[in-house]
């Protein structure tokens, strides 16, 4: 690669020639943030994506974003290895990587590559890579500590080449803490990285890779407009308990784990012939824990069987003969696990480049919940027997187990001419996916819900290059998107009413994408990217996460909102370094427009041409890096368009304004140890603001024709102004 091809905007963006839309953070750039960003709150900046950290440390999936693609529609894959719940898509990224391991971040926003492993990625895809064993023995450690009582420790030990063996690997720990910056409770969590690479040859190469995370946080409560307007940013758990109080911190929490391990390989037989194989397995698991205030002690439910009282209610914990309602603690244990094979075989041969690919996948899941009764103090604990009814019989609305097995196949032609200055890509990726669930509840039917699914996603690519500094390129590509969350495939059931809570999907179909791309290169005196896009939906689906009442209980529901189509321009511009000062500026305009009415409430509501929720018309941010090999700042700021939370489009979060400050220095060195300053300041203003929807609703005011039926939208609270301060040292 020539020099001034590389990294630019103090690492904010990279060279790439793909004939498709990406934008990278490199390892310098992600150095100079806190040593607590997750994936997400890194790559605000980058253009088309919204997402805002919710607090200083969290281990929960986070809202983002992109081109008006919500989380779920994301593909998001780390070294080769997908990166979300195979069935509801949650993306647990503080559980995958600790930000100093991390290699570099690539957004692609409009596109899938047509050999990823994901079932999701509707037409974005977010790709990150670890930060490979070093060529010589070294020791990293780092102490941090902030705003609302934040630390994290961490410490790398790189082996360094072992013997003439050709292996070297390293293996690092981190534990960091910190409390509920609003409401009250705290976040814990224990993280490992390890790998593990054997050169064998030129061109051959075997890796290992593992992870483990284990985490406890208190639940972070997600308000209503009225909650907002009301409280605030003091809208979170209470530390004092009375009767009936779900918001109290001891009953909401999650405790969540993951432990992951992956195998890669490369092999070059010459002749242009080479192999790619990754066998990997994923665990994530919970449980959850939530607060309920009005399990029923006589005339309630075990799935759909009514039962007359609860199994010795008299004796009870909390019980109170004059109240028909038990205030409980629900335990909600869930597990995923995922494994999966990858093979990419390539053949190129003069002017032609030949790819084929196969993906197999199987997934497991199991769920279900446990009720333990809460004294008047607050108090429970899972020592003591969960709830049960007509003899034995577990209190329940959820005992899902699930099995996925998914076969795809892609295979990809790749010519180049005129000196590989003019390139043309075509081919397909076909998936065949079998879906299996049930719902063991007393009263429910046990025969299973079986879905089979069959989706081809082509595409064409063409690049030209006029010279090695510009480039033109055009796309068409598809994405799909398998239907998001077990409740669109089974029903959850009431413990009040022995009805669902939600409906399973009538029609189970995938969402499906096109993507047109037009876009222009420049990797000169600076670089820079422009690109325009459209895109159409079929079968768009919304995945909304409301409260039942009277518990912080999430119901998960999916929205088919019909069709959907977008136009936008983005635009991406960074400066190679100048005086040791490099700049970085990105930006999209975006219109969009749902397509159809949706039945609800047994009328119609009139959401064709409005807008996606999600989907700010304007955003953009700007970024500033000063680096001498002493002294180092990066400042960027971000700017988000108002968001629609509805499908009628009438409610909305309002436009908002954030800006960081990192900053620091190499201190001297003192006899082998290479000690480092660095002071972190997050949301430097202060806003208080509303960062994105976590749950969205087909509208929050009655309209006419479908009997004044409403729901109000939840919304994510944006972090507040935090101060990091780390010191580091290389040994």
């Amino acid at each position: 690669m020539h020099a001034r091809h590389k990294e630019a905007g103090g690492g904010m963006m990279a060279y790439h020639t793909t004939p498709k839309t990406v934008s990278s953070l490199t390892h310098d750039y992600i150095d100079m943030q806190s040593p607590t960003s997750t994936i997400e709150s890194l790559i605000q900046t980058l253009p088309g994506v919204v997402s805002a950290s919710e607090g200083p440390l969290t281990t929960s999936f986070s809202t983002i974003h992109i081109r008006g693609m919500g989380q779920s529609e994301i593909g998001v894959t780390f070294e080769g290895i997908p990166g979300a719940n195979p069935f509801t898509y949650s993306t647990y990224t503080p559980s995958l990587v600790d930000s100093e391991n991390m290699g570099q971040i690539n957004v692609m926003q409009g596109a899938v590559d047509i050999n990823s492993p994901t079932y999701n990625a509707t037409g974005a895809e977010i790709s990150t890579s670890i930060r490979r064993p070093s060529a010589k023995q070294n020791i990293y450690t780092s102490a941090s500590g902030g705003s609302y009582g934040t630390n994290k420790d961490f410490i790398r030990y790189d082996t360094g080449e072992i013997g003439h063996s050709g292996v070297r690997a390293f293996v690092s720990g981190s534990y960091a803490r910190s409390d509920m910056w609003r409401g009250t409770g705290e976040v814990r969590k224990w993280h490992v990285d390890a790998a593990l690479v054997k050169t064998w040859s030129k061109g051959n190469e075997t890796e290992a890779i593992f992870g483990w995370t284990q985490a406890r946080q208190n639940e972070w409560l997600y308000p209503s407009m009225a909650n907002w307007q009301t409280y605030g940013i003091n809208y979170g758990l209470n530390n004092q308990y009375y009767n009936g109080d779900t918001h109290y911190e001891g009953l909401d929490g999650k405790n969540t784990g993951s432990i992951y391990g992956a195998l890669k390989n490369h092999f070059s037989f010459g002749h242009g012939l080479s192999l790619d194989a990754e066998a990997y397995s994923v665990e994530f698991h919970g449980p959850y824990e939530y607060g309920e205030s009005n399990l029923p002690v006589s005339s309630g439910y075990v799935g759909s069987e009514k039962y007359k009282y609860l199994d010795n209610y008299k004796n009870l914990p909390g019980y109170d003969p004059t109240s028909k309602k038990l205030t409980a603690a629900e335990v909600s244990d869930w597990y995923t696990i995922s494994s999966g094979l990858t093979l990419v075989g390539k053949w190129h041969h003069k002017f032609n480049t030949l790819t084929f690919s196969y993906w197999y996948s199987y997934a497991t899941e199991g769920a279900r919940d446990r009720y333990y009764p809460v004294n008047t103090k607050g108090q429970w604990s899972t020592s003591e027997p969960y709830l049960t009814a007509n003899g034995g019989i577990p209190i329940g609305e959820d005992n899902e187990n699930g099995k996925q097995q998914l076969n795809s196949f892609a295979v990809d032609d790749k010519l180049s001419f005129l000196h590989d200055r003019l390139s043309i890509d075509g081919g397909i990726r076909m998936a065949m996916v079998s879906r299996q669930f049930t719902q063991d509840l007393p009263g429910v039917s046990t025969a299973p819900s079986i879905r089979n699914l069959f989706i081809p996603a082509p595409q064409v690519l063409i690049s030209y290059r006029f010279n090695p500094d510009h480039q033109i390129y055009v796309n068409g590509t598809t994405g799909y998107h398998l239907p998001a969350s077990l409740s669109s495939q089974l029903p959850q059931y009431s413990y009040t009413t022995g009805k669902p809570l939600q409906m399973a999907m009538s029609q189970y179909k995938p969402e499906y994408m096109i993507t047109e791309e037009l876009g222009y290169r420049y990797s000169g005196l600076f670089m820079a990217n422009v690109a325009g896009f459209h895109y159409n939906v079929t079968n768009h689906q919304i995945s909304s996460e409301t409260y039942q009442p009277g518990t912080t209980t999430e119901i998960s529901q999916v929205i088919n909102a019909g069709g959907l189509e977008a136009w936008g321009l983005q635009a991406e511009l960074a400066t190679r370094p100048w005086h040791h000062v490099s700049f970085y500026a990105s930006g999209q305009y975006m219109y969009t427009q749902n397509g159809n009415n949706i039945a609800y409430g047994g009328g119609y509501l009139q959401t064709k041409g409005k807008q996606e929720v999600g989907a700010p018309k304007f955003s953009g941010s700007l970024g500033l890096t000063y680096t001498d090999g002493k002294w180092f700042g990066n400042f960027t700021l971000q700017y988000t368009d108002s968001q629609y939370a509805t499908l009628m489009n009438d409610q909305s979060i309002p436009s908002y304004v954030t800006a960081n400050l990192g900053f620091g220095r190499t201190l001297p060195q003192v006899g082998r140890v290479k000690p480092r300053l660095k002071i972190n300041l997050t949301n430097l203003g202060n806003e208080h603001y509303l960062s994105s929807m976590y749950s969205y609703t087909t509208n929050a005011t009655a309209a006419a024709g479908v009997g004044g039926k409403s729901s109000a939208p939840t919304y994510v609270i944006g972090a507040p102004f935090v101060v990091m301060a780390t010191l580091s040292a290389n040994f």
